[in-house]
């Protein structure tokens, strides 16, 4: 009997609809005419997915007793006896009630295979056994079942159900997976928009891999030996040259046609100046590439083939794209002659990496040979042949003329000498002057024929002809130097400038600055370090040096073991590592030492500036204190006056009622009054710097029922797990935050609960500064604030659409983002599915003790107490509020 097929619908995440996909394969199995039943399937309270289970044939469960309950199995025996073509077997890391046949459901699906049933089930990635560790890290929810990784790699196929974070969310926000009374607290733990975001690339990921695996399976099974590189990484590039951008386009549309990969350009720029570079061009082009989703790169070499090369294989490329001007045929030509030009000899020395050679009708530096300003190898090599060369066939030249004398045999001979100069400098030229004096001694001096000279006057001129030789060789090559050298410096000068510019628009100028030094130097590693007076915090071992900012790896013993150490004044150092710098880079590494200097300074003053514009800022605001007591403090002073003007007057007679009444009318007022008064001052404390908040470990139901004191009784709901950890907070402040939070979601959503939810654990799956971080979510159904608004709605004085009417100042949420801040905290603010507004309030957890399950009964009757108060039933523990 053959054996059934299986096929796995695989999700990231519950409700992705998994479920709902197999049933539609099965009713689509069935207008085909297969024989299709449901062994075990559940709709999860989904109405969609219950309508999908009509109209198919469902064998009934088989019931279980364990520990005094019945519980409901598939009924493996009874599907056997059905026989059919294919069962529907739902969650297939699904663990059995004991005294089952197996321990495992997928066990029960391998027997149902095994017996000629194909079978479609569903699993989750976070039951992958492979990725346990991974998804308890992510989520903070240890999964109990689990299936080995290599079980469900043997199925036949695996189709992958996927949706996006945002759309899941809505789903579960429209109650379209978890019942009303469970959205909150899911939104809040395992459906949080990171959890899902991670949970989906896992899946993709696991599911590529696989991908993979068939791939290397059918190369097997076909005898394909040659390498199929399943990533590439294409380097273009540039010479400066309008054609930049041609080349980039051709890049991007060959990484187009592979399944992702790096698209990299860079530009090499020539030691021996930057003729043809066009900076408009580059910054085009560098604009381009980062559009089409590439990275732009500048290095520089005297050996521009060398260099793109040497590039292309520390970025373990796999193919080179060059570009060569038609318009330059006979400069290619030339080229060729004289050992080939960048393209040429990229081509020649690319190894492994494929090199596109694309021919374009720009001008530009291209890759065609250039006319080299300095004496390299090739010119030097072109001139010892023609010192050797040129001598002879212009003595053959002067041969021909009968009347020939040694004064014409000598002026022929120093214009060859001259040329040889001009072509391989002073060597060359000396080694010419010497062989033509030689040919002139012998050809032209009597007597011919022989090295001996007669006449002194020829012995002479024969001298002075060897000087002047050895004269123009020297100015030659002493020219061609100082030419390099200032080439040297206008390229050093332009990289430079583009230095300067890409650390401008970083974050941070100074990494910026070091990042880009990688490339330059082509080292593996950059640093900055300055002086520290003393051995301490932030200084590297006993050396007194602190570590400013760095780019790169760096040896442990930095600065004293680096290969490339530049003292840039007695107290900041830089240093380089992974290679030895020749000479001619030092110079460089000298001038971008100022640069680095000079952003250091750049940031002291960003620093007094900042400190400027905050003395500003204080000035508004007491500016704004001094406004808003004018007007907004008026109204409670109003109404207080008014109370108590009534109850001095002699010859009115009030009720006992309306006295009642009267005073609470001062009450409600005095408080009304207190509370702007405080959100001022703390609103002028936070603008000075000057809250010194005390922290101690605190704990969340410490200080919720002095926040919700005065809220209307039922509006506010608590849903806290009695085992949440402490945090590092001031307890006042807290309390304070988490009154004024509540108060604002009173205010603006007065038709909706407002829901305080602590994370799975008390943890918040955001760090601060490294540190763990306990989570308080408080959630509202309003009307919600659009995402433009979100940065202005913490800023003082701001009310929800500048509603005049509103009672407060518009302080309560900058005074809480203020305190929040100063405990070491963040307070975010997010859009709540389905309507309405999410406040985040973030703390580090404390270093001391926290709560653990067994004595958790103190913290659970303090939060029933709270609840008692407004009306609503604590959760118990993190599974009941999931």
């Amino acid at each position: 009997m053959a054996r059934g097929t299986l096929r796995i619908f695989l999700g990231a995440a519950p409700g992705v609809g998994k479920t709902y996909e197999m049933l539609e394969e099965a009713h689509r199995l069935g207008e085909r005419g297969e024989d299709v039943v449901v062994a075990w399937a559940l709709d999860h309270g989904r109405n969609d997915t219950r309508a999908l289970l009509e109209g198919l044939e469902i064998i009934p469960p088989r019931r279980l007793p364990y520990r005094g309950t019945e519980f409901e199995e598939m009924d493996l025996d009874a599907v056997l006896n059905r026989a059919p073509g294919t069962a529907i077997v739902d969650e297939y890391a699904h663990s059995n009630i004991p005294g089952s046949r197996h321990a495992k459901r997928w066990e029960d699906i391998d027997e149902l295979l095994t017996a000629g049933i194909s079978v479609l089930s569903t699993v989750n990635i976070q039951h992958l056994a492979s990725l346990g560790d991974v998804v308890n890290a992510i989520t903070d929810v240890r999964q109990m079942e689990t299936v080995p990784d290599e079980i469900v790699r043997r199925a036949d196929q695996i189709h992958l159900v996927d949706i996006s974070p945002e759309l899941l969310r809505q789903r579960l926000g429209d109650a379209k997976i978890y019942a009303a009374d469970k959205i909150d607290a899911a939104l809040t733990n395992y459906f949080r928009f990171g959890n899902l975001t991670a949970l989906r690339e896992l899946a993709l990921l696991w599911l590529a891999d696989r991908v993979d695996e068939g791939l290397a399976r059918y190369r097997e099974e076909q005898g394909i030996e040659r390498s199929w590189p399943a990533r590439e990484r294409i380097v273009v590039g540039l010479t400066g040259g309008p054609e930049g951008q041609v080349l980039i386009r051709r890049g991007a549309r060959i990484l187009n046609r592979v399944n992702g990969g790096d698209l990299l350009a860079v530009h090499v720029r020539a030691a021996d100046g930057v003729a043809g570079e066009s900076p408009q061009a580059l910054e085009a082009q560098r604009r381009l590439i980062l559009d089409l989703g590439g990275s732009y790169h500048v290095v520089t070499g005297e050996d521009p083939a060398g260099a793109l090369l040497d590039f292309a294989r520390s970025v373990n490329a796999t193919q080179i794209v060059v570009g060569i001007s038609r318009h330059r045929k006979l400069a290619g030509l030339l080229g060729t002659l004289l050992g080939g030009g960048i393209g040429t000899r990229v081509v020649r020395d690319s190894g492994d990496i494929d090199v596109h050679m694309v021919s374009h009708p720009l001008g530009g530096r291209g890759t065609g040979p250039r006319r080299q300003r300095d004496l390299g190898r090739v010119r030097i090599g072109a001139g010892f042949v023609m010192a050797v060369v040129l001598p002879v066939l212009l003595q053959m030249l002067i041969s021909l003329n009968p009347d020939q004398n040694i004064a014409t045999a000598a002026l022929v001979q120093l214009a060859g000498s001259v040329a040889v100069a001009l072509v391989g400098g002073l060597w060359p030229a000396m080694l010419a002057a010497l062989w033509s004096s030689l040919l002139v001694n012998y050809f032209s001096t009597p007597p011919v024929g022989s090295l001996t000279i007669n006449d002194p006057q020829n012995l002479l001129a024969l001298l002075v002809f060897v000087g002047v030789s050895a004269a123009v060789a020297v100015v030659v090559d002493l020219s061609a130097r100082r030419s390099k050298e200032a080439a040297r410096a206008r390229a050093e000068a332009t990289t430079l400038g583009d230095l300067t510019r890409g650390a401008a628009a970083a974050e941070d100028t100074l990494k910026g600055l070091l990042e880009q030094a990688l490339d330059v130097f082509q080292v593996s590693g950059a640093a900055l370090y300055a002086s520290s007076g003393s051995t301490g915090a932030g200084t590297v071992g006993n050396t007194g040096w602190r570590l400013v900012a760095q780019s790169g790896d760096i040896p442990a013993g930095a600065p004293d073991e680096a290969e490339n150490i530049e003292q840039i004044d007695p107290a900041t150092r830089l240093i380089l590592s992974g290679r030895t710098l020749p000479a001619s880079d030092r110079r460089l590494l000298g001038a971008f030492g100022v640069h680095l200097a000079a952003q250091q300074e750049r940031q002291q003053l960003a620093v007094s500036r900042r400190e400027l514009l905050r003395l500003a800022e204080s000035n508004t605001m007491r500016t704004s204190i001094l406004r808003a007591v004018s007007h907004d403090l008026r109204t409670p002073l109003a109404g207080i006056k008014l109370a108590v003007g009534g109850l001095r007057q002699t010859d009115v007679h009030y009720t006992d009622e309306e006295q009642q009444e009267l005073l609470a009318t001062i009450d409600e007022c005095s408080d009304r009054l207190d509370a702007l008064v405080g959100n001022l001052l703390d609103m002028s404390r936070i603008t000075a710097d000057s809250v010194n908040p005390i922290i101690m470990p605190v704990r969340w139901y410490e200080v919720i029922p002095g926040a919700l004191h005065g809220t209307p009784a039922g509006r506010v709901r608590v849903e806290l797990p009695g085992n949440m950890p402490e945090v590092d907070a001031d307890a006042g402040m807290l309390e304070r935050v988490i009154a004024n939070i509540v108060e604002n979601a009173v205010k603006y959503a007065p038709d909706s609960d407002v829901v305080l939810v602590g994370a799975a654990g008390g943890l918040s799956h955001t760090a601060l500064a490294g540190r763990p971080a306990g989570e308080l979510r408080i959630i509202d159904h309003g009307q919600g604030v659009p995402a433009e608004n979100v940065v202005r709605m913490f800023q003082p004085f701001q009310r929800l659409d500048d509603v005049p009417q509103t009672t407060g100042v518009g302080l309560g949420l900058a005074v809480a983002k203020g305190f929040t801040e100063a405990m070491g905290g963040s307070l975010t603010a997010e859009q709540t599915p389905a309507g309405g507004l999410t406040m985040v309030i973030r703390l580090p957890l404390s270093a001391g003790t926290t709560f653990a399950r067994a004595p958790a009964q103190a913290p659970l009757e303090a939060q029933s107490a709270i609840l008692r108060q407004h009306h609503t039933q604590p959760a118990s523990t993190t599974e009941d509020i999931l």
